[in-house]
């Protein structure tokens, strides 16, 4: 018990000290910039103060370290041509200004070429005692055939050497509609990326890319600059227009940072032109420079250059034991310091009370913290505005704790399967309802949109071919969502097998068929009957669940995108699967309903020859094939027969003349262009026919046989089918069936 209350004691003072010193520096206020005493005051160049270190006048500046300014016209600067606008002396900082005239900027007319690989359009020189921000700027292009370098050295505080390094920035546009105002830099028409810490020199030029002369109409120059990346806000007429030589002609922002000089605290507190002479001052060590800077400690501020720099102002105004200026700042009994406070406890019980409630406090606040966390990240907030805005109005909002009590944990034994997006649990809520559950996989805040976008769209859809969207779960690190339970597997499954619960099976021709249409109607209806197209983005059999009738339901949304009515979505990363996807958006990175249509057309040859997107031929040692460049090949060569399923093709004659108009119809499904492609709808309504078609051959061929049952009087009996080959289940119920 005593050795708890030493390490509590301690523990609480060390809480407190720190706090109270923080409230003595939140006390504090008064001016940063104070002037040399034998130099005239105040120091100012135009509208710029200088504090010392820097100084304008010989004896008025830290005599080493490029801290002299000088002023020309009201314009203050370091070296000869480095424009400074403010000096910060307590985070030793100095903003300056870059321009074309001083060569600190590069630029260059898109349709010129360096004659020598990585020639220098500009740059920066600074001494030992000065850099670039690497915290604060960053090195931007702006153009639309743009590759801009940054070639720069920065110090090696290891061992004082200087490192070099390289760095690319890209800027393209598809035109000149693609190029959005900022503020920040996508990489249409504006990129910037970080820079190298401890960078005194940089050079800036262009790497030599041709243009195009669409491009050429609308951007015409191409810029690169380092720049507080605070103070710059993107425009779309910097990339298409001329006017960002006017930004220019009024300097670009950059952060610089200094140190007072290259040796240690240690070091340099040995020596008589050590820099931190004020009183209540300290020194920092900035290792990576080398070098070091100087502060005012705790509960004080100035500048710790100058020997009275450091103080509180209207110190006896000031007392932080006061409880109406600092509530709750001391528990027990509190004794006011110069600057600060000094606190003590007056019980043990007090003491464990104070840190009890405390560890409580910021335990709460952590949970909260993360919980909120967790809430943006998931997109809370933009899935809020949906539904006080109606579009989101059937989705129930799920607890952690309700969802692991439904999935035992998340156990893996309750997996359904894991796909690109998240793994699939299956999930027994409270009244004994079954669902699916879906953990999707860690998203950064980027992505926050796409998961926001799946739940409402699947909160619109209203087809009995499409997937329910049963509710969503936002208060955890990764987002979870809840849909209807689908019984039977996947269409994979059932065609392929490839699992022990999953055995390959005979599928017949009718199923095929049905299972084909209702997959093209839920597609067509994702196209067409939504306010805005929906364009699944992610076809493929292990995409189409069926439930306990073989009904579709055609799940996965985490690749979909939303459209405009007419419109074309160009995508900077391509999503899908092998086998599946479109070769024009594979190329040209334009999603459209074609791209279903395609991946829609290597389905429907899953489905009418039994292989998978991506096959190995009779089982041989050989390259892996794709389902449709083969089956445009057997096409091609007129021996589709060769490539159907031969439970099909065997099985009646009567049905080849079907399955190669199915072919035919995925062939056109599989057009390189697409445009040249049918629509879902008219994929939809051709299966339909190919249905019907059927469905008479075979009420046909049934009452051809019962006609010679009743002939011989040999009909079966309705307990024994096996006496009649044409007598199956399947023929049973075409008398009944309603195709839609």
């Amino acid at each position: 018990m005593g050795a708890l209350v030493l390490v509590a004691t301690s523990l609480m003072l060390l809480i407190l000290q720190h706090s109270g010193a923080s409230d003595g520096a939140r006390a504090g206020s008064g001016s940063i910039w104070q002037p040399q005493p034998d130099c005239p005051a105040p120091a100012k160049c135009g509208n710029v103060n200088i504090p010392y270190p820097f100084g304008i006048r010989e004896g008025c500046f830290r005599p080493k370290g490029g801290f002299n300014i000088s002023c020309k016209q009201e314009q203050a600067y370091i070296g000869p041509d480095i424009r400074v606008t403010n000096f910060d002396v307590v985070q030793s900082e100095a903003r300056i200004l870059t321009d074309i005239p001083s060569g600190t900027v590069a630029w260059k007319y898109n349709n010129e070429t360096d004659p020598i690989a990585w020639t220098s359009r500009g740059g920066l020189r600074l001494g030992n005692h000065h850099m670039v921000s690497s915290a604060k700027n960053r090195f931007t292009a702006i153009g639309c055939s743009t590759v801009a370098f940054i070639y720069g050295r920065d110090k090696n505080g290891s061992n004082g050497q200087f490192d070099q390094f390289t760095s690319l920035c890209g800027s393209f546009c598809f035109d000149e509609g693609s190029i959005e105002d900022g503020p920040e830099c996508s990489g249409m028409g504006c990129c910037q990326v970080p820079i190298s810490t401890n960078l005194r020199r940089f050079s800036l030029g262009f790497y030599n890319y041709n243009t195009t002369k669409k491009v050429l109409n609308f951007s015409s120059r191409s810029y690169a600059f380092v720049v507080e990346k605070d103070q710059f806000k993107f425009k779309s007429s910097y990339a298409k227009a001329d006017n960002f030589m006017e930004e220019l002609a009024r300097g670009i922002p950059i952060i610089l940072e200094w140190i007072t000089d290259n040796e240690t605290c240690e070091e340099a507190a040995l020596e008589e032109s050590y820099a931190c002479v004020a009183n209540n001052s300290e020194c920092l060590n900035v290792r990576e420079a080398p070098g070091y800077r100087c502060n005012c400690t705790q509960g004080y501020e100035g500048n710790p250059y100058l020997k009275d720099g450091c103080r509180v102002v209207n110190t006896a105004d000031i007392n932080e034991c006061n409880a109406t200026r600092f509530p709750n700042s001391c528990k027990g009994i509190c004794s006011n310091t110069d600057g600060s406070y000094d606190c003590i406890c007056i019980s043990i019980i007090l003491l464990i009370i104070c840190i009890s409630t405390l560890l409580i406090k910021i335990q709460r606040m952590k949970l909260e913290k993360e919980k909120q966390r967790f809430y943006d990240q998931n997109g809370g907030h933009i899935l809020y505005q949906k539904i006080i805005s109606g579009q989101v109005n059937t989705v129930e909002i799920f607890t952690e704790e309700i969802l692991k009590n439904a999935t035992d944990n998340f156990n893996s034994s309750r997996e359904l399967g894991t796909g690109g997006h998240g793994t699939v649990y299956r999930g027994i809520l409270r009244d004994n309802s079954v669902v699916a559950v879906k953990r999707s996989r860690i998203i950064n805040v980027t992505h926050a949109e796409e998961f926001v976008q799946e739940i409402i769209m699947l909160s619109q859809i209203n087809h009995r071919n499409v997937v329910r969207l049963i509710g969503c779960c936002l208060e955890v690190e990764v987002p979870i969502l809840v849909y209807e339970f689908i019984s039977n597997g996947t269409l994979y499954h059932l065609i392929h097998g490839g699992s022990s619960s999953h055995v390959r099976r005979s599928v017949s021709l009718k199923l095929r068929l049905r299972i084909a249409q209702e997959s093209a109607e839920a597609l067509a209806y994702l196209h067409l009957s939504t306010n805005r197209p929906i364009i699944h983005g992610d076809v493929k059999s292990l995409n189409i669940l069926l439930d306990d009738n073989y009904t579709v339901k055609v799940t996965d949304f985490g690749a979909s995108r939303w459209l405009p009515k007419e419109a074309v979505q160009l995508m900077t990363m391509v999503q899908g699967t092998l086998g599946y996807l479109d070769p024009e958006y594979l190329q040209e990175r334009k999603l459209t309903e074609k791209s279903d249509v395609y991946s829609f057309g290597v389905v429907l040859l899953e489905l009418i020859t039994g292989k998978t997107a991506i096959y190995c031929h009779n089982g041989e040692d050989e390259k892996d094939k794709s389902l449709a460049a083969s089956f445009l090949r057997a096409m091609e060569e007129e021996r589709v027969e060769s490539i159907l399923d031969a439970s099909l093709t065997g099985a009646s004659m009567e049905a080849l003349p079907l399955l190669q108009e199915v072919a035919k119809l995925g062939s056109m499904c599989l057009s390189a262009r697409g445009e040249e492609r049918p629509s879902m709808a008219e994929v939809a309504d051709r299966l339909k026919a190919v249905r019907i078609a059927w469905r008479d051959f075979l009420v046909s061929s049934e009452y051809n046989m019962m006609e010679v049952f009743i002939d011989s009087s040999e009909a079966p009996p309705s307990g024994n089918q096996s006496s009649a080959v044409f007598w199956t289940p399947d023929m049973q119920s075409l008398q009944v069936e309603t195709l839609r």
